[in-house]
């Protein structure tokens, strides 16, 4: 049943048993495992304290060691390993104000927010499963541990990542937790905005996302984030019948720009806090997708789209238009191009010098150089020297 990422993490239990503590994988890792869905971040639970962790490990990152967590660097993996904890008080509706290291599973377990991710398994690969997580899963079911306003006046992240559960593994939200959901609902407004972001991200990229956008309509969820606040439920229901997953914020951003244009891009990229490089590739899908709107699919349009945003450019068309676009289709095009990139144009600022040698440097180069670059992409000139100078000697003899 163990696979091999868990084999490899295993040497850490083993070293955890050996000193007298418990060991355990925890959490989404063991959830992972018994949907036979590809494992990403292994984590441990243990009885030893952070300072027994880092004694027993030669390479150990004390990432977050008051509330019990340490990194264990293995063989070039890094593993949270994090001490059996009880929280406190969850004033910021965030985290706990202080924790309280325990030496039982259960009740760590027992703090988590969803059964299907209060699993433990031991290096034997026996699972430990105190609040019917398995059958949940079986039954496709989002249910919290224990009482679920609790849970989620603890954490109103809690809220947003039940809908992404949904997204991603297709589970329906079981009543009194969806109950729960919808009365606490206003706590979203509290969350740092960039932990709404993460989770909005996964969330779009689900395979079952118009299940999740189904839910946000249901629960009101939209009018509890940036934006959506003022009244913009249209977006939401605008893209629910037709929203596949996208793979990146910058589509989002993109889809949700291009259904309600009157917000601007540097809104959408400010209130969510987006890198740049986010913003930038959201200004790139926007404008590729106007600019095939006027012009369809040709050379220039591949051109000037970075081959790393073609699926999503597809992907954001298909959404806003219902129009399919074969990949290969743009793959070709893009082989049959004369250039990939301005460098590759036979023609450079030097060259304009040199055929203007009276002219003063200035503005009129970048634009003789974007002009020539462009009619070499379309096949309006061959991109030979001669020929483009004979083009820009007949038609720019006086460049302003």
């Amino acid at each position: 049943m163990i696979s091999e990422p868990f084999l490899k993490a295993s040497p850490i239990l083993s070293t955890l048993v050996s000193n007298g503590h418990e060991g355990y994988f925890v959490g989404g890792c063991v959830r992972d495992l018994l949907l036979q869905k590809e494992i990403h971040d292994i984590d441990i639970a243990t009885s030893a304290t952070p300072n027994e962790v880092m004694q027993l490990f030669n390479k150990v990152i004390p990432v977050g060691i008051e509330h019990g967590t340490v990194i264990v660097r293995h063989e070039g993996e890094s593993y949270e390993v994090t001490t059996y904890r009880q929280d406190g008080e969850y004033t910021d509706h965030r985290r706990p104000n202080d924790v309280r290291f325990v030496t039982n599973l259960a009740e760590d377990l027992r703090r988590r927010d969803f059964t299907i991710n209060a699993l433990a398994m031991d290096r034997k690969g026996r699972i430990t499963d105190l609040f019917h997580g398995q059958e949940d899963l079986e039954k496709k079911l989002i249910r919290t541990v224990g009482n679920p306003e609790e849970r989620f006046q603890e954490d109103a992240l809690r809220i947003l990542r039940a809908v992404r559960f949904s997204s991603q593994l297709g589970c329906t939200i079981q009543k009194d937790t969806l109950e729960a959901m919808y009365a606490i609902r206003s706590q979203i407004q509290h969350l740092a905005i960039e932990r709404i972001t993460v989770e909005l991200t996964k969330l779009f990229q689900g395979q079952h996302v118009a299940k999740a956008i189904q839910y946000i309509i249901d629960l009101r969820l939209d009018e509890q984030l940036p934006i959506f606040q003022a009244g913009y439920s249209n977006i939401f229901k605008d893209m629910k019948d037709k929203i596949i997953p996208l793979q990146s914020f910058a589509e989002v951003i993109a889809i949700f720009h291009l259904l309600e244009p009157t917000i601007k891009i540097h809104d959408w990229t400010r209130n969510y806090k987006c890198s740049n490089n986010i913003k930038n590739d959201a200004l790139k899908l926007i404008n590729s997708y106007h600019f095939y709107q006027s012009n369809g699919l040709n050379n220039w349009l591949l051109y000037i789209l970075p081959k790393k945003l073609w699926a999503g450019w597809m992907r954001t068309v298909f959404v806003i238009d219902n129009t399919t676009i074969q990949y290969e289709l743009l793959q070709e095009i893009s082989a049959s191009l004369p250039i990939q990139q301005r460098s590759q144009l036979d023609l450079d600022g030097n060259d304009l010098m040199d055929w203007f040698p009276h002219r003063a440097k200035g503005k009129w180069i970048k634009n003789i150089l974007e002009e020539v670059e462009y009619l070499v992409v379309t096949m309006q000139l061959v991109n030979e020297k001669k020929l483009i100078k004979e083009w820009v000697l007949c038609n720019r003899q006086e460049p302003n």
